[in-house]
């Protein structure tokens, strides 16, 4: 009896030790089975600028959306081509057409259903009446009316995200500081959380434009044309280094959207399939977000549509 009684006092005593290698995790009143299903990794944080978690920068084009025959935007054909590029956001250029405001208005909902982010685009003076043949309509030059409807807009549609002046580094005359302030304080007035992102040219930034202007700023869309050795469409290999120069100039991290030029440019010509390519590619991996100027027609720029469809679709 005494060794029985010896070796089931040694089982046990086994069988404890074994049971826990740490003393202070051994509760015997600690019944709860252990949970068999990891722990949720983090999500990742959503781009402020954009609806979803799929992608971590701005992909987007800008203006030329396909027509309808009576001339107003085909919002099926644009977001379907949209969703075929990879493409996460659109920047709305109003101008040339006195429907743009409207269709905007009607686009909004059926971009958000697509999780397409918009930006907006109005033209400045050096591109309205009686210099050009056309305004952005209905407010023409009031910029101030402007940026007040457009945040009233993004207060009802939250996927209209940011407010952009074309060639507004060219209008200072116009867009003083003081002048740019109240614009930004009515914008922000409809809705906080919008964003202020103008086109600025490599030139045009310069350290006296920066002291004036970065606190009014939430970003720069910078179209790349390789001004730092004289302005051209066919050396993609400057990309990285201006946008450098460029982020140097701020006390901020300020976000970086490059534009990239896929139809001609007035002055300096056309651009090819592999610089769209190569350009792309390099903004990727420097800028904040990049926006092809213009919306790839895919009939007429068939080989630039796929080059466009290509690289937004990499990771």
């Amino acid at each position: 009896m005494k060794r029985f009684l010896v070796l089931l006092v040694a089982t046990v005593g086994l069988l404890f030790v074994t049971g826990c290698g740490h003393e202070e995790c051994c509760d015997p009143t600690d019944t709860k089975e252990p949970d068999p299903t990891p722990a949720p990794a983090p999500s990742a944080k959503k781009h402020p600028l954009l609806l979803s978690d799929k992608h971590e920068m701005v992909l987007g084009t800008y203006a030329s959306p396909p027509l309808l025959s009576n001339g107003r935007v085909d919002f099926t054909k644009l977001l379907n081509q949209l969703e075929a590029l990879n493409a996460n956001s659109y920047n709305w250029l109003i101008w040339r057409n006195e429907n743009d405001w409207n269709d905007l208005r009607l686009f909004l909902p059926r971009a958000k259903k697509k999780q397409i982010a918009v930006w907006v685009t109005v033209v400045p003076p050096s591109e309205s009446k009686p210099i050009a043949k056309w305004n952005s309509e209905p407010y023409g030059t009031d910029y101030l009316r402007w940026a007040k409807e457009i945040g009233q807009l993004s207060a009802a549609y939250d996927n209209l995200v940011a407010f952009s002046i074309d060639d507004f580094a060219y209008n200072l005359k116009t867009y003083t500081p003081e002048y740019t302030a109240k614009m930004v304080t009515a914008l922000k007035k409809g809705n906080p959380n919008m964003h202020f992102i103008p086109c600025c040219y490599y030139r045009q930034l310069t350290p006296d434009f920066v002291k004036k202007y970065e606190p009014y700023l939430d970003g720069i869309l910078f179209p790349y044309r390789a001004e730092s050795e004289g302005a051209n469409l066919q050396n993609a290999t400057l990309v990285e280094k201006e946008i450098a120069d460029v982020r140097k100039l701020f006390k901020t991290k300020m976000p970086i959207y490059i534009d990239i030029y896929l139809t001609a440019h007035s002055r300096l010509g056309a651009t090819t399939a592999e610089y769209v390519r190569e350009t792309v590619r390099r903004g990727k991996k420097a800028a904040d977000g990049v926006l092809i100027y213009t919306h790839p027609n895919p009939e007429k720029d068939t080989e630039k549509y796929n080059v466009v469809k290509q690289e937004f679709s990499k990771k």
